[in-house]
């Protein structure tokens, strides 16, 4: 996939570039990115995100340690 095909919007909310800032992922050979405000669930609730990312409901939460 070259640079100009991606989509340039967070995966989860679809807000693009010109909206929010985003952070590139690159996952399965291909490119994805994230806005700042869903990256949380990406760490600790990734399975919410069934449906949109593939394999999600297989990740587990980031473990945390107070």
């Amino acid at each position: 996939m070259s640079e100009s095909s991606v989509k340039k919007e967070c995966f989860v909310c679809k807000k693009g570039e010109n909206e929010i800032p985003l952070v590139k992922l690159e996952y399965q050979g291909g490119e994805l990115r994230i806005c700042p405000q869903d990256l949380p669930t990406l760490i600790h609730s990734p399975a919410d995100l069934t449906g949109k990312l593939p394999g999600a409901e297989d990740f587990g939460p980031a473990d945390t340690h107070d």
